[in-house]
């Protein structure tokens, strides 16, 4: 409540101008101290998640700062201070810069297809009338599974002579040829996460009010219009959620990488995070392995920027008349 709100506001005529002096001046500290004591709450009430954003997420990407800054690997006793010489060293490390496309094309095919998936698996779930819990249960069946499981049934589907797809063509070897592997780890990854999205995109179908899809189709709406004109506009602060979900996603791949490709044949399906893992704890150079950190940091960070600043402008100009 506006502090004026509070104060009285008594313009008796003829009343003692030191009497109505002193409500002002209680009035003030009335409203001043209930603001205080409203806040005071606000900030108890998220302490305990500010604690936690501090201590696991912005004090180790500080930290990681820090460390790039200086060079620490097996050729020094103790780390020596050199600038940002590890962030240049990077755009002349072939295999990072592998590892950086890599990991952009990983991001720009496996978050459209998943999210294009999940919209398609929840709207077919909604429209049908009978077997829904058979429905969702296939499309989610998936999530359930332990990314280190699901690396071991994909390397078995993609195993040559013996793998369900070895069945069809022998010859076949997604997983050790450098131009198909990166594909091969896609599509395991959107069959892992698709379901998943679907769950939201669910919740989002739930808050549309059928009575706009019957006014739709007595104007004459066809089902294509009514999604593009009210399903996917009314689903879009949910597509921005999952948006960041999906991209997170693509950027954090390291168990099942690790399990069906160690990053090879060569650096054909190595990423970001898999590289820093190895930089780190393979080649003990953690100076440079801090780099990436902060690079990759810094990217998902630009990116989600750039999605909500678009997503504020396109609701701003629907919302201007």
């Amino acid at each position: 409540m506006d502090i004026a709100m509070k104060i009285p506001q008594k313009r008796v005529q003829g009343q003692d101008w030191t009497l109505q002096r002193e409500e002002y001046r209680v009035g003030l500290k009335k409203a001043i101290r209930g603001k205080w004591k409203k806040t005071l709450i606000a900030w108890l009430l998220l302490s305990p998640s500010l604690i936690f954003l501090t201590v696991f997420t912005i004090y180790p990407i500080a930290q990681s700062f820090i460390n790039s800054l200086y060079k620490d690997n097996l050729s020094t006793l103790k780390p020596v201070f050199q600038g940002f010489t590890n962030y240049a060293n990077l755009l002349k490390d072939k295999a990072f810069l592998e590892c950086f496309w890599n990991n952009l094309l990983v991001a720009v095919v496996t978050v459209p297809c998943s999210i294009g998936l999940a919209v398609a698996f929840a709207v077919f779930e909604k429209g049908i009338k009978r077997g829904k819990f058979l429905v969702r249960l296939g499309f989610i069946y998936p999530t359930f599974i332990p990314m280190v499981a699901a690396a071991n049934i994909w390397m078995f589907i993609y195993t040559p002579i013996y793998g369900l797809l070895g069945y069809i063509n022998p010859n076949w070897r997604f997983l050790a040829d450098g131009k198909t592997a990166i594909w091969a780890v896609m599509a395991m990854l959107i069959w892992k996460q698709a379901g998943y999205i679907m769950l939201f995109y669910m919740s989002g179908l739930t808050g549309i009010s059928k009575e706009m899809y019957e006014a739709a189709k007595i104007d004459g709406a066809g089902s294509f219009q009514l999604f593009r004109l009210i399903t996917w506009p009314l689903l879009a602060p949910t597509t921005t959620y999952v948006f960041i979900i999906a991209l997170t996603n693509a950027y954090k791949m390291v168990d099942h990488l690790y399990i069906m490709t160690k990053g090879g044949p060569g650096n054909a399906t190595n990423v970001l995070l898999f590289y820093i893992y190895q930089t780190g704890f393979d080649y003990w150079d953690t100076g440079k392995a801090s780099a990436i950190t902060v690079v990759l940091v810094g990217l998902l960070l630009i990116i989600t920027c750039i999605k909500f600043f678009h997503d504020d402008r396109k609701a701003y100009y629907n919302e201007t008349p």
